[in-house]
C-alpha cells in the first residue's frame, strides 16, 4: 500500500513521491536504513525511467543539458556508494560527548533533505526562466555541473533523486521551460539512480523478490496517479504534500537525535 501512495505522489505532482521511499523502507518495513537508501535507488531510478517515456515521446527533453548535469553527477553518485558510505565506521563521535551510529547519522541526513524539499514544495512557486540565461553559457554550464555534483553526492548518500534542486537548476541556468526541465530532469535522475544502485551492489545483499514487487506496485501507483491528473490538478496538492514531508522530516530528525 506504501509503494503505491508512493507512486501516486510521483503521478500526480511529477516529483517528491520518492524523498518517501526511505522512511517507508526504514520505519515501516524495518529495512536498515543503509540498505533503504540502495532500494531507493533502485525504485526511484525504475519509475523515473517509466515516467520519462511520455517526455521522449513529446520531445520534451534537452539532451545536452541533461549529459552537462549527469556526467559530474554520475561521478559523485559513484564515489558516494562506493567509496564513502563502506568506508564510514559503524558508530561516528561528533564533538566529545555525542556518537551517533551510521544508519543514524544517513536518517539524520536525510531528515534535513525532506525539510529542504518541503520548503520548495511550500514556499517557491514555479520558476521561469531567464531568458539571458541559456545552456550555451559556458558559466552557466559550470553551475549546472557544479550542481550536479552536489546532486549526484546527495543521491548516492541518501538515495534520493534530487528532482526538487534539478528542475529549477535547469530552468534557471539552462534556460529551459518547465515541462522540458521536468523531463530532462527524469532522465537525470534515472540514470543516476541506477547508477548508484549498481556501484554499491558489491557492498551489500538484495532482497530481489521484495524489492521488485515494491517497485512493481510503485510503478503501479504512477501509472493511477498519472490518470488522476485528469481530475485533481497536482499544483494545488504540491503545498499540502510539502507539509506533510516537513512533518515527517522533523519527526525523524527528532527521533534520531533526541528519542
Amino acid at each position: 500500500m506504501a509503494a503505491i501512495i508512493i507512486g501516486i505522489s510521483l503521478g500526480l505532482i511529477g516529483g517528491g513521491g520518492s524523498i518517501l521511499t526511505v522512511p517507508v523502507l526504514a520505519y515501516l518495513m524495518g529495512i536498515s536504513p543503509l540498505i533503504a537508501t540502495s532500494y531507493s535507488l533502485f525504485i526511484v531510478g525504475i519509475s523515473s525511467l517509466i515516467g520519462v517515456v511520455t517526455f521522449i515521446k513529446r520531445k520534451s527533453i534537452n539532451y545536452l543539458a541533461a549529459i552537462i548535469f549527469a556526467l559530474p553527477s554520475f561521478i559523485a553518485v559513484i564515489i558516494a556508494r562506493s567509496l564513502v558510505l563502506p568506508l564510514l565506521p559503524n558508530q561516528i563521535k561528533i564533538y566529545t560527548l555525542m556518537v551517533i551510529s551510521k544508519d543514524s547519522l544517513l536518517m539524520v541526513v536525510f531528515s534535513l533533505l525532506m525539510i529542504s524539499a518541503s520548503y520548495f514544495m511550500i514556499r517557491v512557486k514555479e520558476v521561469t526562466p531567464l531568458k539571458a540565461q541559456n545552456i550555451n553559457s559556458q558559466r552557466n554550464r559550470i553551475k549546472i555541473g557544479l550542481i550536479g555534483l552536489i546532486v549526484g553526492y546527495l543521491s548516492g548518500m541518501v538515495g534520493a533523486g534530487g528532482g526538487f534542486i534539478i528542475i529549477p537548476a535547469l530552468v534557471l541556468f539552462a534556460g529551459l521551460e518547465m515541462k522540458t526541465a521536468v523531463g530532462t530532469s527524469l532522465l537525470i535522475i534515472a540514470f543516476n539512480s541506477l547508477i548508484g544502485f549498481v556501484s554499491g551492489l558489491h557492498h551489500q545483499t538484495i532482497n530481489w523478490s521484495f524489492l521488485l514487487l515494491f517497485t512493481a506496485f510503485s510503478v503501479l501507483g504512477i501509472v493511477l496517479g498519472s490518470y488522476l491528473t485528469n481530475f485533481i490538478e497536482g499544483d494545488r496538492l504540491k503545498k499540502s504534500f510539502g507539509f506533510f514531508i516537513l512533518a515527517m522530516g522533523v519527526f525523524i530528525l527528532l527521533k534520531e537525535i533526541i528519542i
